[in-house]
C-alpha cells in the first residue's frame, strides 16, 4: 500500500508505508477493540491477550471513547473552534470533527498518528471535509508535529485550542518524558487553550490483569506503561483541571451512554491561564 494523492489531488512520488505487519499496533489494536475491520491477525492475536487478562477491555475502550466526545462537545460549547487530536488511532464513527462541528460547523481539526495506515484511510475519510486533516508523525517528537505545514494551515496558536491526548499516554516510556513532551505542546498554547488526556492505570485494576496486559503489548510497537492517578495528575503541570477534575471517564460529566463503569483509568479536562 501507499500513502493516497495529497490533499491537492496531484500525483507525488512517495515510499511505499511500512504497515509493520509483523508487529501489532496500538492503532490497530484499538479498532479491533471497537469492532473496526482495519487490522490483522498480529494484532487480533495481542488484542485477544489483553482481553484474556481484562475481560471488560470492550467496556474500557468505549468508556474512553464516549469521554473523548463529551470532552469535545464541552469544548465546543465553550467556544473551542480548533483541535489537535494526538494519537488519534484509526477513525471511526464519532471522531473529533463530527462532534465539534455539531456547535461549531466550521470547526478545525488536526488528527496525528505515527501508524502509517491512520494516514491512508484518515485521508480517505477526511476528503470531503475541508478543515481536516491526518498527518503521520510521532508525539515523541512534538516539534516535528507543530512545524507541520499541514498542521500550520490549519491551526492558530495564537488563538485558543484544544490539544487532546486522549489514550495515548499510556504508550509513552518514562524515559522518553511523558511530561516534557506535553510542555512542548503548552508552551505554544495561547491563554484559554485546554489539555484533554485520558491514560491506564494501576490504581483499581488487579496487578495481574496490569501485568498481563504490559505483557501482550511487549511486542508491539509501542508498550503499555500503567500510571498512578498521582502520576497522571502530573501531566496537567500549568493547566487548571476543571470540574469536576481527575476521574474515572464516568465521572466526567456522565451521559446516557456511561452505563459500562470500569476502574481502568483516569481522565480529565483542563484549561491553561
Amino acid at each position: 500500500m501507499t500513502d493516497p494523492l495529497p490533499p491537492g489531488g496531484q500525483a507525488a512520488t512517495r515510499e511505499p508505508v511500512d504497515l509493520r505487519l509483523d508487529r501489532p499496533t496500538p492503532a490497530r489494536m484499538y479498532d479491533y477493540f471497537l469492532g473496526g475491520k482495519d487490522n490483522f491477525a498480529v494484532d487480533r492475536e495481542a488484542a485477544e491477550r489483553v482481553k484474556q487478562a481484562v475481560p471488560n477491555t470492550y467496556q474500557v475502550v468505549w468508556e474512553n471513547r464516549h469521554f473523548l466526545q463529551r470532552a469535545v462537545r464541552y469544548l465546543a460549547e465553550r467556544g473551542i473552534d480548533q483541535y489537535l487530536d494526538i494519537g488519534t488511532g484509526l477513525p471511526t464513527q464519532g471522531n473529533v470533527h463530527e462532534i465539534a462541528r455539531k456547535t461549531i460547523p466550521d470547526a478545525r481539526v488536526v488528527y496525528v498518528d505515527n501508524d502509517p495506515i491512520v494516514l491512508a484511510h484518515g485521508r480517505s475519510l477526511l476528503a470531503s471535509s475541508p478543515g481536516t486533516t491526518v498527518i503521520t508523525a510521532d508525539m515523541r517528537q512534538p516539534q516535528t508535529i507543530l512545524s507541520d505545514p499541514d498542521l500550520r494551515e490549519l491551526i492558530d496558536f495564537s488563538r485558543p485550542v484544544a490539544v487532546l491526548f486522549v489514550a495515548v499516554l499510556h504508550f509513552i516510556k518514562d524515559s522518553e518524558d511523558p511530561a516534557g513532551l506535553i510542555r512542548s505542546f503548552r508552551d505554544v498554547m495561547a491563554p484559554g487553550s485546554y489539555l484533554v488526556l485520558s491514560h491506564l492505570t494501576s490504581d483499581g485494576p488487579p496487578p495481574d490483569a496490569v501485568a498481563r496486559t504490559v505483557e501482550a503489548y511487549k511486542n508491539a510497537t509501542s508498550p503499555m506503561v500503567f500510571r498512578t492517578r498521582d502520576q497522571i495528575a502530573g501531566f496537567f503541570d500549568g493547566f487548571t483541571l476543571q470540574p469536576p477534575g481527575l476521574v474515572r471517564p464516568r465521572q466526567w460529566h456522565p451521559g446516557p451512554a456511561d452505563a459500562m463503569p470500569t476502574d481502568s483509568l483516569f481522565a480529565g479536562v483542563a484549561k491553561l491561564g
